[in-house]
């Protein structure tokens, strides 16, 4: 008996110790989860070269390559400041009371070489799509300036917008220790972070900057709306990866952040189409892809909140807000060139605050608006820091190694005069 009792002892605190080892047990990969964030991360990815074909094709021929320039660049200098410091400063613990995160073993991404989160996605995977926002968020904001910035001011923009700009929004959003994220602001993939900022974020450079020469009384005209449609399908493919992929995992939520997302973006162009028929008497192939991004835009933040029926409520009204916006513009004489705040900025507004009527399941009316009242404070934190800081850094990059291209730059064309080369291969001075 003595015998027995010691057995049973002895299996007691085997069984103590593996429930132990297993309690702290290192995650292991969940390999359905990674190869969608493989996938969603490379679909980001195709994005910016999207947006660059849909920018491109928005200009004049002579701006067409240079333009596209402004989205190809910030996928390597964006890279490049996400590796040293961005990761860092947007998911390491809150510093500086919060103003950012910091955690050196991020820096470089020196300390995750093995790192596998707790989802089972290995965090380089996790690094690297977030990285993908990074890069095609200061991209969108230069369509509110195309065809009258400088190369060399606009790449010294871009790094420094990232870094005090996207990186503490990210942090504030996203981080799990972020203020707005404490206060449960939602935002699934984007609306407040990258739409809402960039398109602030333009319009302030667009107004500092001043309009093209010839603006408003000159016809600027499209150089190759073909491009621009192929563009905006290429956005509409990646945007599969960019609000889907924000699951980060392959389940339920990845199906109805995708399901919502089609949705979407097929209502917002519609709507376009009607309104815009309805309103100038035909409808035209830019605006079908304009309502296309509208609808995109306003799900954003909502892609793992709304159900297809809020989908087809945001897309809709995200659509007609955004072609309202973009009318007045001329109304209000300021040259948001490509419209980055007509339909990025306004279109992440919407969304962020309209979607707390369809969110998925039961509320009250106290907590709906209560939410209203998180995510408009979230709305309208990023609208001031992002306006504020953006003015400084323009100032500064203009004062300095300038921003503004000068007369005989923005008449010669951006292709020519920044990168000595011309996108179709003939000189064009329309």
């Amino acid at each position: 008996m003595k015998n027995k009792g010691k057995i049973a002892l002895l299996l007691i605190l085997f069984g103590m110790v593996g429930i132990q080892a297993f309690g702290q047990a290192t995650p292991t990969i969940d390999t359905g989860s990674t190869a969608w964030m493989l996938t969603s991360t490379a679909l980001v990815l195709l994005m910016v070269p999207g947006l660059a074909m849909f920018y491109g094709g928005l200009v004049r021929s002579k701006n067409v390559l240079g333009t596209m320039m402004h989205s190809f660049a910030a996928m390597g200098i964006m890279t490049l400041m996400w590796t040293t410091v961005g990761y860092s400063m947007s998911f390491g613990p809150s510093v500086l009371g919060g103003w950012f995160g910091w955690n050196s073993d991020y820096l470089f991404l020196s300390g995750i070489d093995e790192s596998i989160m707790a989802n089972g996605i290995p965090e380089y995977v996790f690094s690297m799509f977030q990285a993908k926002f990074a890069i095609i968020t200061p991209a969108l904001i230069a369509g509110a300036f195309a065809e009258r910035v400088k190369f060399k001011g606009y790449v010294v923009f871009i790094a420094l917008w990232g870094l005090i700009v996207y990186n503490p929004l990210c942090h504030w959003v996203w981080a799990t220790d972020g203020f707005l994220f404490k206060l449960a602001a939602i935002d699934f993939a984007g609306g407040t972070v990258v739409h809402i900022s960039a398109g602030v974020s333009g319009l302030v450079a667009a107004i500092y900057l001043g309009a093209r020469r010839g603006y408003p009384k000159t016809p600027i005209s499209p150089n190759n709306l073909v491009m621009t449609m192929i563009g905006a399908g290429l956005l509409w493919v990646g945007w599969f990866g960019f609000n889907a992929g924000s699951s980060v995992t392959s389940g339920l939520s990845t199906a109805q952040a995708l399901t919502v997302t089609q949705i979407a973006a097929a209502t917002g162009a519609i709507t376009w189409l009607l309104v815009e028929g309805i309103h100038q008497g035909k409808s035209t192939a830019l605006g079908f892809v304009s309502g296309i991004l509208a609808g995109l835009v306003a799900i954003t933040p909502a892609a793992g909140i709304v159900q297809p029926i809020g989908a087809i409520a945001l897309g809709a009204i995200a659509s007609l807000i955004c072609y309202l916006a973009v009318i007045l513009k001329d109304k209000l004489g300021y040259d948001d060139s490509l419209d980055a705040f007509g339909i990025h900025g306004m279109g992440g507004i919407v969304g962020a605050l309209i979607l707390v009527f369809f969110m998925r399941g039961t509320h009250t009316g106290s907590e709906i608006f209560s939410q209203l009242g998180i995510q408009a404070l979230a709305v309208g934190i990023a609208i001031v820091y992002a306006a504020v800081l953006t003015l400084i850094i323009i100032f500064l990059v203009d004062k300095t190694v300038g921003l503004k291209s000068t007369k005989d730059e923005e008449m010669k064309g951006l292709d020519n005069a920044y990168h000595g080369e011309d996108g179709y291969g003939m000189v064009n001075p329309s």
